[in-house]
């Protein structure tokens, strides 16, 4: 479990597929409701204020984005609220559980270099394909899972070099750059490798 702090009132949760399994959960399990479920979010909540001082009172927004055989990354957001609302709150969360589930996996790089030494490796396993866009001053490199042999070969490889995206294809397709599309290991390994 990655957290990280992305504003004074919002926190990014990262959840591998290894960390659930660990805990005994599956993705399925947010959807039925679980008690194990109830007793995870409230371990990270404990374990994310004592890490970054946030109280978590009052009424909290979760986002939680599915990443195939990633994880999840939850977006908790503490609702601000006045002092008079503070003194009618009985120390409840409500959430409000908004979720995206995809067959793409997208991660995110620094930097371009980053991405050849990437797509060097990747096609050195034999894997190819993948369209690259640039938006924010961050590369993104979107691999298709279906065409994808073994999801599971493919991410721990993806995650050595950068990040799983919060931004999604969508954003990225419409103000980001496309810089090679569905090509994108073979098109870096012709044009940059030695």
């Amino acid at each position: 479990m990655r957290l990280e702090r992305l504003t004074s009132n919002k926190i990014k949760i990262f959840l591998t597929s290894d960390d659930l399994t660990e805990r005994g959960l599956s993705k399925e399990d947010i959807w039925l409701d679980s008690l194990k479920w109830h007793q995870l979010f409230h371990d990270m909540l404990e374990e994310a204020s004592e890490e970054f001082g946030v109280d978590f009172h009052g009424s909290v927004a979760v986002e939680i984005f599915s990443l195939q055989a990633q994880g999840m990354i939850m977006i908790v957001t503490v609702e601000e609220q006045s002092e008079e609302e503070e003194s009618l709150s009985d120390s409840f969360i409500e959430m409000q559980v908004m979720a995206e589930d995809s067959d793409n996996i997208l991660f995110e790089f620094a930097g371009i270099e980053v991405v050849i030494q990437l797509a060097s490796r990747l096609a050195a396993m034999k894997i190819t394909g993948g369209s690259l866009y640039a938006f924010n001053d961050y590369y993104y490199l979107l691999m298709d899972e279906r065409s994808i042999t073994d999801a599971n070969q493919i991410i721990p490889i993806l995650a050595e070099y950068g990040n799983p995206s919060l931004t999604t294809i969508h954003r990225l397709q419409e103000y980001g750059k496309e810089i090679i599309l569905e090509k994108a290991v073979e098109t870096l390994v012709h044009y940059f490798e030695k």
